[in-house]
């Protein structure tokens, strides 16, 4: 049987996109650990707060955009704020276990709270753009995926210069490369790492507000997607940030490909396959574990 390379673009223009929201996911997590040294397995249902925040918000706002995105982003950097100052705070590095336990607990109990509040039933997501779309060719992409991939790329932007050339960055570069030394020259652990939070939330935040009119929001939306943003982070290096990136571009690519090809429960398994695999032949990820590599 002849393959439509109309129908491969399609899946691959598809997975780029797909791949780009898992990347600020995964990039979140990276940072996190980059700082601090943990896990949030609560990252997950602050997307999922930034998704209802911005169902909630589009009706508010006479269904526009940009102004609901405002506020599903700062609704989930305010959610990482409480949640470090109440428990991350009084975590210290060497508390992997323990930061693990918590996070999780946080998590489910976030995700039932949302679904006691909301109930367990989807939510379709309008915005002021429907389902309309550009067309190049026989190529179709609808403005909701295109906007929400171009937000994913200029956050990065954003995020490289924040990291590379603000006092703000080169302080949560000095605490993830040397926290000692970042200590005797003035830096204050607790101060970078509340930032750090607080953007990283941000970026999760994102990614659930340009979900939310993509996929159904549910509120076991952000479960799935932290174990593969986990996955994608093991993958491109812990504390890569360009390593995460690339590793999430690529499992979009492939689940676009998998899932226009074969069943839907390869696409689910293909992150995990791939996570086992680079464990076995590289410990440390695809791009080396480094502390908080951001180019």
């Amino acid at each position: 049987m002849a393959i439509d390379p109309i129908y491969i673009v399609q899946l691959t223009v598809n997975g780029i996109v797909l791949g780009l929201l898992y990347a600020l996911i995964a990039v979140g997590l990276a940072l996190i650990f980059g700082v601090i040294e943990i896990i949030n397995f609560a990252h997950g249902e602050l997307l999922m707060v930034g998704a209802y925040a911005m169902a909630f918000a589009l009706p508010a706002v006479g269904l526009l955009y940009w102004p609901a995105l405002a506020v599903a982003v700062i609704v989930s950097a305010i959610g990482g704020l409480v949640i470090y100052e109440l428990f991350l705070s009084r975590l210290r590095t060497s508390e992997f276990e323990r930061s693990v336990l918590i996070t999780l607990a946080l998590s489910i109990i976030i995700l039932h709270v949302v679904q006691y509040l909301f109930t367990a039933n989807p939510r379709l997501v309008d915005t002021q753009y429907g389902f309309d779309g550009v067309d190049i060719g026989a190529i179709r992409i609808t403005w909701t995926r295109l906007i929400g991939a171009g937000a994913a790329l200029v956050a990065f932007a954003l995020l490289y210069v924040t990291l590379k050339y603000t006092q703000f960055g080169r302080a949560m570069r000095a605490i993830a490369q040397n926290r000692e030394a970042a200590l005797m020259v003035g830096i204050q652990p607790r101060a970078v790492a509340r930032n750090a939070i607080v953007l990283a939330t941000a970026l999760c935040g994102l990614a659930g507000a340009v979900l939310a009119p993509i996929q159904l929001v549910t509120p076991s939306m952000g479960q799935s997607l932290i174990f593969k943003a986990f996955a994608l982070v093991i993958i491109g290096g812990l504390g890569n940030i360009p390593g995460a990136i690339v590793a999430a571009v690529g499992l979009g690519l492939m689940e676009s490909w998998i899932g226009g090809f074969f069943e839907i429960i390869w696409q689910e398994l293909a992150v995990f396959l791939v996570m086992i695999v680079v464990l076995l032949l590289k410990p440390d990820g695809l791009f080396r574990r480094e502390a908080m590599r951001v180019g």
